[in-house]
């Protein structure tokens, strides 16, 4: 037996060379062929693993296809249903609009139609215009035809008087005038004495009604006087910080605040001057409170103001829910309550607006209750009749309009707009209730202490009414009481008769009336008295 071959490093299996070459060659065949079925097994192993899963893909392949099919043929069915949703809709909306299109073109047609009718009534209208001044235009004419012989006729009569009474015409002229004028003054002054006889006979009838109409006939106008305010500074140095570098704080301050401010030779104190109470009030706040701060520079001037305003607001919506509660009307409009607030900073002649309206409501309840009306309407109403005055400033037009057309706005009734349109008697009064406020409007401007006016003001006024009533003829002396409330006139006896006397007090109550601007109302007494003086001796 031959030796075998040893071949260093090579195995088979883990088992070395060397070991398997010191077996027999058969042996060594085995080996050899069971390695080799081995190897071709696991080679067609892996092929049928392989096959098994090309297989399994396949079919996953093919169920992902199916499935994504069935996806798109459920997207394609929604897609086509939403299609048709829309263009439903599109249908239906398309349909409306048709109809509004027929509204409108019918609407279009009916004013055409009208607006055709009227073209044809103004030219009959024309035409009659036409006619109406042809008849006026001949009219005219006649009329100066017959002027002109009246003038004629006239004149050939004043030229038969001058002849018959010997007299020339400035010196008959000056007879019947004369003549007249004394006939006339003692038919008046007769006719007065016995009008007001009458009246007091029938007083207790017609009560009510003269009540009414005698106290609104006397209410006056309200003006507000006050448009400025003063901040008072601990020091003059305060004035230069007021103003800033090249005045960049003060203009900053005005332009924020929209008012004007007045910084003069006045010791310790800064005028606010603006027309709108509201502004001028959150200037003054606002300024008092960045001369406390010391900090006074554009941007916190604009903090201060904005922070001043926000607060203002609030203290304005709670002054107006007091008052509306006062009255007894707490669930009003917030808007009305917000321009009830703002009357807090309005005055009438130094007279507080809201506390005004206030005191008028009340005042109009009462006079409604005596009468057997609704009190409660009548307290709205009087609570209400300025309202217009918290908003003149932002609207054309005198107070009562305005307040009217807020009234209105915001659903009040009929009553206490009429009532806010008409209590100054600029139109003519159709409700009770509009009577009522204006006669309770009156009452509260001239009750004593209701108003304050400046000294200088006051003695100009006596002045004025003490020189109106001494012009007239027969009056000795004239005197102004009771704050200018009531006048005393004194007449001569020897001039003037009691006739001439009532027409004279009617005379320049006609004159205060038409000269003269006040608060509530004057009275005028006439005194004319005749005395005898004898001596005993």
């Amino acid at each position: 037996m031959s030796e075998p071959i040893l071949i260093k490093g090579i195995d088979f299996f883990g088992v070395p060379l060397w070991s398997i070459s010191r077996l027999p060659f058969i042996h060594m065949l085995e080996i050899i062929t069971a390695v080799l079925i081995t190897y071709f097994f696991l080679r067609w192993l892996d092929r049928v693993r392989e096959r098994d899963a090309q297989t399994k893909a396949e079919e996953i392949r093919r169920n992902a296809e199916e499935q994504a099919q069935r996806l798109l043929k459920d997207a394609d069915i929604e897609i086509k249903k939403k299609q048709l949703d829309v263009k439903l809709e599109t249908e239906k909306e398309l349909r409306i609009l048709r109809e509004e299109l027929h509204e409108r073109e019918r609407l279009l047609n009916k004013r055409d139609d009208t607006l055709t009718q009227q073209q044809d009534q103004l030219k009959r209208q024309e035409k009659v215009n036409e006619g109406t001044q042809r008849k006026l235009a001949e009219k005219i004419q006649e009329t100066a035809r017959r002027a002109t012989e009246l003038d004629k006729l006239i004149a050939m009569q004043r030229q038969t008087l001058h002849q018959v009474s010997g007299l020339s015409k400035e010196e008959a002229t000056r007879r019947i005038l004369s003549e007249m004028e004394d006939s006339l003054q003692q038919e008046t002054g007769a006719l007065i004495v016995k009008h007001e006889k009458k009246m007091k006979e029938t007083c207790e009838d017609i009560s009510r009604e003269i009540l009414l109409s005698a106290l609104q006939r006397y209410s006056a106008p309200h003006t507000a006087e006050a448009t400025t305010s003063t901040v008072d500074i601990p020091s003059d140095e305060m004035k230069g910080r007021i103003i800033g570098r090249e005045g960049r704080n003060i203009r900053s301050f005005e332009s924020i605040t929209g008012v004007d401010v007045i910084i003069d030779d006045t010791p310790g104190v800064v005028i606010v001057s603006s027309f709108d109470t509201i502004r001028r009030e959150v200037a003054r706040l606002s300024l008092a409170k960045l001369i406390m701060d010391g900090r006074i520079h554009p941007s916190r001037i604009e903090e201060i103001v904005l922070a001043t305003q926000a607060q203002l607001e609030k203290n304005i919506q709670k002054l107006g829910e007091q008052a509306a509660l006062e009255v007894g009307f707490p669930n009003m409009h917030e808007r009305i309550i917000n321009l009830l607030g703002r009357l807090h900073y309005r005055t009438s002649y130094s007279q507080n607006v809201l506390r005004h309206s206030v005191e008028v409501a009340f005042l109009s309840g009462m006079i409604a209750e005596q009468l057997g009306l609704d009190e409660k309407l009548a307290r709205r109403c009087g609570l209400l009749h300025d309202i217009g005055k918290a908003a003149d400033h932002e609207a054309e037009g005198g107070h009562p309009k305005i307040g009217a057309d807020l009234l209105k706005r915001y659903g009040e009734p009929r009553e206490v707009v009429a009532a806010a349109l008409c209590h100054h008697d600029d139109f003519r009064v159709e409700s009770v209730y509009t009577s009522i406020v204006a006669a309770a409007d009156a009452a509260s401007a001239s009750r004593p202490g209701a108003r304050r006016e400046t000294l200088e003001r006051y003695i100009r006024r006596m002045e004025e009414l003490e020189t109106i009533a001494c012009k007239f003829k027969g009056v000795e002396q004239a005197y102004a009481i009771q704050a200018g409330r009531e006048l005393r006139v004194i007449v001569s006896s020897k001039e003037t008769t009691d006739e001439q006397a009532a027409k004279i007090c009617r005379d320049i109550v006609t004159a205060f009336e038409e000269q003269l601007s006040y608060p509530g109302e004057i009275k005028v007494t006439v005194i004319r008295e005749t005395r005898c003086i004898e001596i005993a001796k």
